[in-house]
């Protein structure tokens, strides 16, 4: 492919997903992420496209949201070992809320095996994914359908969230910054996702390092209400990525690293020992220190919750060995 091909493509993915990971680009052009780096480094001189944090989004500084089949092809192992990571931070009997996305989707069809589990969700594909499993109960809310994610929102699912009581929230979004936490390109879900965080004890948001640095319009969860970041490992050039997540860790927010690291870091898979039996959980590196605890909303008549698992017993994966910097 001749390198004005090349970037057409790349500049049609672009406009077509809204933001796209250099490591995605280099698959579909079918050459190496050096390449399309350039190509891209290109297109920004002409002002047809942004760089940012290891990939190229629409001009303009605010990424756009990309439609759901769009986002259901980017970043697909990412999102697999980040749901793999994720799943183990669920226990037998809990209750939780899971908001839209497709990473959440992910996460969702690994919780159908977790026994006596309640989940409060919006998003018709987590409900869907849940919908087969016998011993979990799930619980969605009222609202209004989007089409573009199949999440319900507006004052229907919000109210139905009132007096809510839940251990945790898990949430994904379109952008995460250590500045403005959070945040995503849609009004209506990003009042629903606050709401369900309101509902929960603790936060654990997910998003894949093509999110670390992107802002978009509407704020969903401040970097102080954030208890945990469940990620992938950024590429080793991607230097705006890893400040990114030790700029999270200095204001307090537990980061887990799932996928990219080979072997050594357990690539955020559950091992087997020799007889195919599932290894215990490992010790992961402990943390700088402890978050200080959310309990934001309130309300009665919630179901009696287990204590949350501590991030160094979760299956999988590994705790980014980030401490905060000394001031």
């Amino acid at each position: 492919m001749f390198a004005a091909e090349r970037r057409q493509l790349i500049l049609e993915m672009v406009r077509a997903n809204g933001a796209v990971s250099l490591r995605e680009l280099a698959r579909v052009v079918q050459t190496s992420e050096v390449t399309v780096r350039r190509d891209v480094r290109a297109l920004e001189a002409e002002g047809l496209l942004d760089r940012r944090h290891g990939g190229a989004v629409l001009p303009g500084g605010f990424t756009r949201e990309s439609g759901f089949p769009q986002k259901s092809h980017l970043a697909t192992a990412e999102k697999t070992a980040i749901a793999d990571l994720a799943a183990g931070f669920v226990e037998e009997g809990e209750a939780i809320v899971v908001g839209a996305g497709t990473t959440t989707q992910e996460l969702a069809r690994r919780l159908a095996r977790v026994p006596g589990l309640t989940v409060v969700t919006n998003s018709l594909l987590v409900a869907q994914a849940l919908a087969h499993a016998n011993r979990v109960e799930v619980v969605m809310t009222g609202g209004t359908l989007r089409g573009s994610n199949y999440a319900l929102v507006g004052s229907g699912a919000e109210q139905s969230l009132q007096g809510l009581r839940v251990s945790r929230a898990f949430l994904s979004g379109s952008g995460l910054t250590a500045e403005r936490g959070l945040s995503t390109s849609n009004m209506l879900s990003a009042s629903v996702d606050r709401a369900l965080v309101q509902a929960a004890g603790e936060v654990v948001v997910l998003a894949d390092h093509t999110k670390l640095g992107s802002d978009t319009m509407f704020q969903t969860v401040p970097t102080d209400v954030i208890t945990r970041l469940v990620t992938d490992e950024p590429p080793a050039h991607d230097d705006r990525a890893a400040t990114e997540l030790q700029a999270l860790a200095d204001q307090g927010v537990q980061i887990a690293v799932a996928g990219g690291a080979g072997a050594g870091h357990g690539a955020g898979q559950q091992g087997l020992d020799s007889a195919g039996e599932r290894r215990g959980p490992r010790r992961d590196v402990p943390l700088p220190g402890q978050r200080r605890s959310h309990a934001p909303g309130g309300g009665g008549g919630a179901p009696q919750l287990r204590p949350a698992t501590p991030l160094s017993e979760a299956q999988g994966g590994r705790v980014a060995d980030l401490a905060p910097r000394r001031r």
